[in-house]
């Protein structure tokens, strides 16, 4: 996969001390992009932010904000004028959202009205990318794999807003940048897992955490299928939508962005495989804690990103487990970080 599209571009990330959001830095690092981030403090502890040394990388360039606030946010687009803008920013975490509504509404919603209003008003900026979610579907467990001309309706606070922020993109592309020449694009991507991620309440992250404590793995809804994919995938796939907007403002839209269906896995089958590479008697146990609710079954119809883009995933779900596995076990986690990235853009091609 070539990057030299990104070589000294201004490239703003919002949300880019989160997981994918440091991966998605460390990415345009590599290409020698002029990377800018705007998020709030790292919300891990450990953070693959410091792990991996991006902070240190990007120095000042990494401004600590809130998505909520418009002048602040404002402030930065006006300092540094980005020609593209990668969305990232959001409250992600389902159970959360169910805890906290107001503030998921407030950051995924009226966060991605303050970042489209920014963007009006720059015109440095010619391609833009929201990423959102799988969930954003009405989901009415049909067990068919969604397309992207699907109704948008999602059931939980985090989903439904989710659903909000891609009709508040369609309105503002309509709207104002139609005619304008600024490309703005969403991507609804599927579960990511990988190296690095330390948030609650997702399925990898907790079975590190409890092979790190000697514990059995719990699972609440071992059946539950989703669209398992490496980190890296959905990142390419959304500097692709990028940088192929950016050259033609004509194939701005909406894109599914997940892998074939046969990667599309239950919850017991995902712990399965991570016991099996952990090793070290690692099992599973099922406990139901008669949580809110949550989809049964997710899968993305991934033919449009194929026929646009040539697009063919590099790794295989059993693959990311793996590699998952091992950058747990790293004693050198931004070697082993920058060793992914290296291995992935050779394998990977559009």
């Amino acid at each position: 996969m070539d990057l030299s599209f990104y070589k000294n571009r201004k490239v703003l990330v919002t949300g880019h001390s989160g997981f994918k959001g440091s991966w998605l830095s460390k990415l345009l690092l590599s290409a020698g992009a002029e990377v800018y981030g705007f998020s709030l403090d790292v919300p891990t502890d450990p953070a693959l932010f410091y792990l991996a040394g991006i902070r240190e990388e990007l120095g000042e360039r990494s401004v600590n904000g809130d998505i909520r606030d418009f002048e602040a946010l404002f402030g930065v687009f006006s300092e540094i004028r980005p020609e593209i803008v990668l969305h990232l920013a959001a409250q992600p975490i389902v159970r959360r959202s169910y805890e906290e509504p107001l503030l998921t509404y407030e950051t995924n919603v009226m966060g991605t009205v303050n970042l489209m209003e920014c963007v009006r008003r720059t015109d440095s900026v010619r391609s833009v990318v929201n990423v959102t979610t799988d969930k954003v579907y009405e989901n009415r467990e049909l067990k068919e794999a969604f397309r992207e001309d699907e109704r948008l309706d999602g059931y939980e606070p985090y989903a439904n807003s989710k659903s909000c922020s891609e009709l508040v993109t369609a309105s503002y592309r309509r709207s104002y940048f139609a005619e304008s020449g600024v490309a703005v694009s969403t991507a609804r991507a599927g579960n990511v897992i990988g190296g690095g991620d330390y948030a609650r309440d997702r399925i990898l992250p907790d079975c590190v955490r409890a092979a790190e404590k000697g514990e059995p793995i719990v699972l609440r809804n071992p059946a539950s299928v989703r669209p398992y994919q490496h980190v890296l995938e959905p990142l390419a796939v959304y500097l692709k939508i990028a940088e192929a907007q950016y050259r033609d403002p004509g194939l701005a839209g909406a894109y599914n962005v997940g892998p074939d269906r046969e990667d599309c896995l239950t919850t017991g089958e995902i712990a399965a495989l991570f016991c099996r590479y952990y090793g070290e008697g690692m099992r599973t146990e099922v406990r139901s804690d008669n949580g809110p609710h949550e989809a049964g079954f997710l899968s993305l119809d991934n033919r449009k990103i194929r026929e646009v883009f040539s697009w063919r995933p590099v790794w295989r779900t059993e693959e990311a487990v793996r590699r998952t596995v091992a950058f747990a076990k790293a004693a050198d986690k931004k070697a082993y970080m920058e060793q992914e990235i290296g291995e992935f853009l050779n394998a990977a091609a559009f």
